[in-house]
Order: C-alpha cells, then sequence, then structure tokens
C-alpha cells in the first residue's frame, strides 16, 4: 500500500510504499478514506517528543474509514508504525468512534482533534453554563472557528473572537461572535477585551495561543472564570503574577482532547458530526491526494488558514 513514512526524526515524509497492516485480536485494519493534517504530527516527527521507538512510521494520530465489515468511523491512535496518513491502518476497537451518517468523510476527519477539542473544553472540562460569556483565542483557527460556534450554541451570552487577521474575524462574527478583536502589535489588548465584554468579564477562556494574549485575558476574567489552556502559537511562556490568579479566583486548566473517558468522547463527536451534517456547524477545509503529504506538511508548517485533510 501507500503510505507518508517518515525515514528519520527531524525530516519530512515521504509518499512511498509501505507494508499492510495485519489484523489481531482486538484490533482492526480500516481503509482509510480521510486523515487529518494537525501541528502533532509534525512536532513528534521533529523530536520535540523524543525519538519515536519505531523508524520508520507512517504519520497520521486520526481519519475517518471504514472497518472490513463496512462500517464507518472516526479512529485515533493507529498502532505504531502505522499511521492514519496511508490507504490502511491498523486501530484498537475501542478507539473507534461513530459518526453522523450524513456527514461526508472529509468534514468528519476535520471535526476529529480539533473539533472535540473545542466541544470537551467548552463543556467537559470548563463547563461552561448558559449565559455565560466566552472569550475565544486564535478564532480564526480551525480550533478557534469550532469554538465560536459551539459557544453560542451551547448558549452563551456574549461570546468574543480574537485573532490577529480582521479578515477572518468578518468569518467569525457571521457564525455566532458577539465582538471581534483583531490583534495588533503594541495595542491595549486588555482595554480592548474589557470593552467587548463588559464589566462582567470572561467566564471562560478558550486559548490555544498562550503568550501575551492569554495574559490580557486573565486580566479580563470574571469571579471564578476557567482558562483552558489547549496550545501555544502565540508564546511558551508567560510572566504571570500571583495576584491575578488570587483576585479572580481564576482556575488555570490545562487540556488535551485525549484527557475525557472514551464515552464521553464518542458521545461528544456524535454530536458534532450531526451539527455538521445539519449545516449547524461550518467547517472550513483544504483537501489534498495523500501523494502531496509534502505539500500538506509545508502548508501546516506556513499556518494553513482552513483544516487539512489528506484523502488516499
Amino acid at each position: 500500500m501507500k503510505a507518508a513514512v517518515l525515514a528519520q526524526t527531524g525530516t519530512i515524509p515521504t509518499y512511498t510504499d509501505s507494508p499492510d497492516p495485519e489484523p489481531g485480536s482486538g484490533h482492526a485494519v480500516i481503509d482509510v478514506t480521510a486523515a487529518g493534517v494537525h501541528h502533532l504530527d509534525l512536532a513528534k516527527a521533529s523530536g520535540a517528543f523524543g525519538t519515536p521507538r519505531i523508524l520508520p512510521y507512517v504519520i497520521g494520530a486520526d481519519g475517518v474509514g471504514t472497518t472490513g465489515t463496512g462500517r464507518r468511523v472516526f479512529f485515533t491512535s493507529p498502532v505504531s508504525p502505522h499511521g492514519s496518513w496511508a490507504e490502511r491502518t491498523l486501530v484498537a476497537e475501542e478507539n473507534l468512534l461513530d459518526l453522523a451518517d450524513d456527514v461526508d468523510d472529509v468534514t468528519a476527519a476535520a471535526l476529529g482533534n480539533t473539533g472535540l477539542a473545542a466541544w470537551l473544553a467548552l463543556t467537559w472540562r470548563a463547563d461552561l453554563q448558559p449565559g455565560q460569556n466566552v472569550l475565544v483565542l486564535g478564532a480564526t483557527g480551525a480550533l478557534g472557528s469550532i469554538a465560536v460556534q459551539l459557544a453560542k450554541s451551547l448558549g452563551a451570552a456574549t461570546v468574543v473572537a480574537a485573532d490577529r487577521d480582521p479578515d477572518r474575524l468578518v468569518i467569525a462574527a457571521g457564525r455566532g461572535a458577539d465582538a471581534t478583536v483583531a490583534i495588533t502589535p503594541d495595542m491595549d489588548l486588555v482595554s480592548a477585551f474589557r470593552d467587548s465584554v463588559g464589566d462582567r468579564g470572561f467566564d471562560v477562556i478558550i486559548d490555544p495561543v498562550w503568550g501575551d494574549p492569554a495574559l490580557a485575558a486573565m486580566h479580563v476574567a470574571a469571579r471564578g472564570a476557567r482558562h483552558i489552556q489547549i496550545g501555544q502559537s502565540a508564546g511558551a511562556t508567560i510572566q504571570l503574577p500571583a495576584g491575578l490568579i488570587r483576585g479572580a479566583r481564576l482556575e488555570l486548566l490545562g487540556f488535551a482532547h485525549v484527557d475525557p473517558p472514551v464515552e464521553i468522547r464518542r458521545d461528544a463527536y456524535l454530536k458534532l458530526t450531526e451539527l455538521a451534517a445539519t449545516g449547524r456547524l461550518a467547517v472550513d477545509t483544504m483537501t489534498l491526494p495523500l501523494s502531496d503529504c509534502q505539500r500538506a506538511w509545508e502548508l501546516q508548517q506556513q499556518g494553513a488558514p482552513r483544516k487539512l485533510v489528506l484523502v488516499p
């Protein structure tokens, strides 16, 4: 079969032949129909998480496909050295999630990592309640754009979308954001956030960026706010005053979409794909053939404006 294979840490994958996976007890061979492209794929290949136990290996952490019995599934965590950027892969049966019948494979794959992260960050981790105020940092990215829509559908009173691209923030405004903040160098971001939400402040902050935007957001946190830390695209560190945490009784919570129990993730993913299938959740995607895996790699490094999905 064909796959995107990484031969050495710190390089890029090559579209080449790879051994077919062999089925085993408790595992299923999946015929892949769509695979998501994630920053995590690049980070693992760079050696940021240490040297992989097995080299070469097939890139890709999740995707959509069919089992040998014809069941259409979303899958996570393929068994190494197999991955989702391939014509076929091997997955433990416990890592198979069902999806809505009417959602297409590309949309379903795009909702896998980022969609689950957005939904579960708002619900399972932040316990968002109707009538609360939400700030979504990185709101024009794949995760952020979904989080804006979901926050509004979950009953948030005010949803503020913040990011650097004012043109793309217009899209966020059309999809549920009550206010937008275009982040520019040297701006008074605290004042901009406060103007967008008023005196009450933010009850929930969805943060895939960290850095200066995260610190500014904490200054506008409501009493008992939950700051959900997911990524660090704007900076790996901040200088955080202790009094800021105490004053707002702020809960600073780390999060990854794999944290909740599998049954919660199964339920969340089915609801996500149902929303997308009925048009109540818009997902911006860019599809490339698996043979263009190196191009997808480059686009992801540059910060693709839409969620990249590979199709074998």
